[in-house]
């Protein structure tokens, strides 16, 4: 398919030609929006620098011919391509942030953004959040929302993938928080050996084989790794939970993402008490535990890696 400029138009217009394109090409959405509207209007709004949009007279001003057909060409690769619309952008928000992403990233969109923005609350004393861990970090903006809502804490995004800690490190710069926020090489714990956190945050791979083979084309235009979590999708999780108390404070907690694997995260440690968290605007499969219950349970844990 070809999308040719036919005249001039308005943001507005723009937004609804791309929404009705979209309708009809029958595409997924999961990543940062679900609807065509939406999609849409995140591709026209990016593209012409109006995100956030302050000001909704915007919408009725005209796009130029140039940026008119950036757009077309955008709405051309989603619909055949099926390219989520962040990496078309080339941005994605989240926390109310903006960040830097491409494909050697996963397209930001966990429910941590509600936490990040509740300061964890009420579990997770404030004050006492000097030193924090966003595990796996891909794009770093777990991590870096969290710089944000904890001001005076440290840090440290880690991830196994070079190619991620680049765009980490984009984001990063563009923030300006290079004085204490680093990301550092490592595959899970294995690059931190003496360091300790109040506060670890984990959004690891956790799909399973069967549902990585059945998910739709969106999702293959990002990086596996970020979403291959082994057979069961609990591969790294397991080890997560054994080795996450050893890099934590006394009282510190963990809190991880696991998604559609949180009932069978569940059956295996039955006594375990995660807490589940609730969440006010959709997301759900993220649990905390403390260091005391890590250690508690660490047996159980570790049995699940012999």
């Amino acid at each position: 398919m070809t999308i040719k400029i036919q005249k001039i138009k308005t943001i507005n217009e723009l937004i609804t030609e791309g929404a009705n394109l979209f309708a009809d090409a029958g595409l997924y959405f999961g990543h940062g929006t679900d609807n065509t509207l939406d999609e849409a209007s995140y591709i026209v709004l990016g593209i012409t620098k109006n995100l956030p949009l302050d000001n909704e007279q915007i919408l009725s001003s005209e796009v130029s011919v140039d940026e008119q057909q950036k757009v077309l060409d955008a709405f051309e690769r989603r619909i055949v391509e099926r390219i989520p619309a962040a990496y078309l952008v080339g941005e994605a928000w989240f926390a109310g942030l903006p960040f830097f992403v491409d494909n050697n990233v996963l397209v930001p969109r966990s429910p941590f953004a509600e936490l990040i923005e509740d300061r964890f609350a009420p579990w997770v004393d404030s004050s006492k959040i000097n030193s924090i861990l966003d595990l796996c970090t891909g794009s770093g903006c777990i991590g870096i929302a969290s710089a944000f809502s904890f001001p005076e804490a440290k840090v440290d995004l880690a991830d196994i993938s070079a190619l991620a800690l680049n765009v980490a490190n984009k984001n990063i710069q563009r923030h300006k928080l290079a004085d204490r926020v680093e990301a550092i090489e490592s595959d899970l714990f294995e690059g931190l050996a003496n360091r300790q956190y109040d506060l670890i945050i984990s959004n690891p791979p956790y799909v399973g084989h069967e549902e990585l083979s059945n998910l739709p084309d969106e999702f293959y235009k990002e990086p596996q790794l970020g979403l291959d979590g082994g057979v069961s999708g609990l591969e790294l999780v397991h080890n997560i939970l054994v080795k996450a108390p050893e890099y934590l404070k006394e009282g510190g907690v963990l809190y991880v993402e696991v998604g559609n694997t949180d009932e069978a995260l569940q059956q295996c440690y039955p006594v375990v008490p995660f807490l589940w968290q609730e969440f006010e605007y959709g997301g759900h499969g993220v649990f905390m535990l403390t260091k005391e219950q890590l250690l508690k349970y660490h047996t159980l844990f570790q049995a699940k890696l012999a």
